[in-house]
């Protein structure tokens, strides 16, 4: 399994030391529950920072999951870049993939990072009230905008999307560390393939198509 690069600033020191503690909690003078405390740690570390490697599915006119998790809401809003939508709202638990993917071929209009709370993320509030990054691409179909949005837990927006820059569909958008919410909005003539309560996996299932 192959480890996210944001992970690994994390996960190494983190396996030294649980290392250190497996094998010299004796010497060291600690209790045997801290190497278990340590191990404990580094499984959930390495499975929370994993990174498989995906490639999108075959054909066209069709838009990808730009994260893994259940989607917990649909409804239609109006957006001030996208216009007339329809919004889908991806949870992330602390066990899902959390690296955000490019759903569809575009160039970055509008990159914008605004502070907030930290609001549990399944808490729909959290949209527009929790620390995000808002992006907007310019596709083929129209404008599209992807929300990255912290959670209750999650304190670390990374975002790689930059003003004039294109990323093809599947390409690595950002990262949220620890429990968050991602949002895609799209124009109102996109064909939603997906149903609320469904589990959706970032870069392989299909959000909707177009004509």
């Amino acid at each position: 399994m192959r480890l996210a690069p944001e992970g690994r600033f994390i996960v190494l020191p983190l396996l030294i030391l649980t290392a250190l503690a497996v094998w010299q909690y004796d010497s060291l003078g600690l209790s045997l529950v801290i190497p278990w405390v340590f191990v404990g740690l580094l499984v959930f570390c390495i499975n929370f920072f994993r990174d498989p490697i995906r490639t999108v599915p075959a054909g066209e006119n069709f838009i990808i999951a730009p994260a893994d998790g259940k989607i917990v809401k649909i409804t239609d809003v109006n957006d001030t870049d996208v216009g007339e939508a329809q919004l889908v709202s991806i949870f992330l638990n602390v066990f899902n993939v959390h690296c955000n993917r490019m759903p569809i071929d575009g160039t970055f209009t509008s990159v914008k990072y605004e502070k907030g709370k930290f609001l549990a993320a399944f808490d729909h509030k959290a949209s527009d009230e929790n620390e995000r990054t808002e992006i907007t691409i310019s596709s083929k179909i129209g404008p599209v905008k992807v929300k990255q949005i912290a959670g209750l837990i999650a304190r670390r927006i990374l975002c790689y999307a930059k003003n004039g820059k294109s990323m093809e569909m599947g390409g690595r958008l950002g990262f949220i560390r620890f429990g968050s919410r991602t949002d895609l909005i799209l124009p109102k003539h996109v064909n939603l393939s997906v149903e609320l309560g469904q589990k959706v996996v970032g870069n392989k299932t299909i959000m909707g198509t177009y004509e």
